[in-house]
């Protein structure tokens, strides 16, 4: 198990080089074509050059190669320079400042935790309801459990999440103002908000987690009914059924814990992408999480921040799947990792 672990920890480095480089890539690109975002400082004014230079070197695109269009994005002449220049300081931990002067690494130790929350309320909502469906699904095969767990799902998947966002959102609003009239409480009306508040940063964030699971679940119950539906005709179930062994223990121990081999591989890719930041999510219920300051940097032409942020990102999803790859060896004791 080390040294896969320390394998997989050195093919980390040409994956987040490459990601750092389409990012400076696309950023440098975006700089060239629509302007260095230095002179967006001024408004309508028109600065001296002395002072225009002066505010390119404190937001770090006084580079060259940021004022020859095209420069990045022709195959033999990329903005080499500054790509390493950008890497060596990313590698002893200097993400950048935005535009404010605020540094990057604060912005996203402040934005981290509530898309952590958030992460961690969808992914508990995929589990706990998308697992539960499909194993009544996959055991009740053919039944009405089973056509409504298919039907539903299929629903989930085809209803994109800005408009289900907005659904539960118009659907909220009187429910929450009826609450109110009759004299609910701080708490409930926590639950009920249809924006995110700092008063109750958990209980705010408990429907956005759920709209931004449901997709998730959706999956999540159909893999959990096909792979289980595909271990109860194993010949392994079909022994420690002939055998006397309670049905109970064949499917909770034997046949619910192969299947759920693929469910955690899903889960995995889930929550990395769910930590990324859910910014459509974030967009409609006002969240300041990852997603949104992505976004904010993005119409900002934040470079520095865009490309730091997402890098960040990279990392992080890495470390998850790693973590999902180490715990098939948990589920399934016939997988070893030499």
């Amino acid at each position: 198990m080390g040294r896969y672990v320390i394998r997989r920890l050195l093919q980390f480095i040409p994956t987040v080089v490459g990601a750092f480089f389409l990012l400076h890539y696309m950023v440098s690109a975006g700089i060239q074509l629509r302007g260095n975002p230095a002179r967006a400082f001024f408004g309508e004014r028109t600065p001296s050059p002395e002072m225009l230079a002066a505010v390119k070197r404190l937001f770090n695109t006084d580079d060259p190669c940021l004022a020859q269009e095209g420069n990045p994005l022709h195959p033999f002449n990329p903005c080499l320079g500054l790509f390493v220049e950008r890497m060596g300081n990313v590698a002893v931990g200097d993400f950048g400042t935005d535009y404010r002067g605020r540094l990057v690494t604060d912005i996203f130790l402040s934005a981290a935790p509530v898309t952590l929350r958030l992460a961690l309320i969808a992914i508990l909502t995929e589990i706990g309801i998308g697992v539960l469906a499909g194993v009544l699904a996959g055991l009740r095969s053919g039944g009405f459990i089973d056509y409504v767990v298919k039907i539903s799902t299929v629903l989930a998947i085809a209803i994109p999440v800005f408009v289900l966002g907005r659904m539960v959102q118009l659907s909220i609003v009187p429910f929450a103002r009826w609450l109110r009239d009759n004299g609910a409480s701080d708490d409930v009306m926590g639950l009920v908000a249809v924006t995110y508040k700092l008063d109750y940063p958990w209980l705010s964030l408990v429907i956005p987690g759920i709209v931004l699971g449901v997709l998730g679940l959706a999956t999540t119950a159909r893999l959990t009914r096909t792979s289980l539906m595909e271990n109860l005709r194993a010949d392994y179930v079909r022994t420690a059924t002939a055998k006397g062994m309670p049905q109970r223990r064949v499917i909770g121990v034997h046949t619910l814990r192969n299947s759920l081999i693929p469910v955690v591989t899903n889960l995995g890719y889930s929550f990395g992408v769910l930590l990324g930041g859910a910014v459509v999510t974030e967009s409609i219920f006002n969240v300041p999480g990852i997603g949104g300051v992505v976004i904010r940097s993005v119409r900002f032409n934040e470079g520095p921040v865009v490309v730091s942020m997402v890098t960040i990102l990279v990392i992080v999803y890495l470390v998850v799947n790693l973590i999902v790859d180490m715990l098939y060896a948990v589920l399934d004791p016939r997988i070893r990792y030499d």
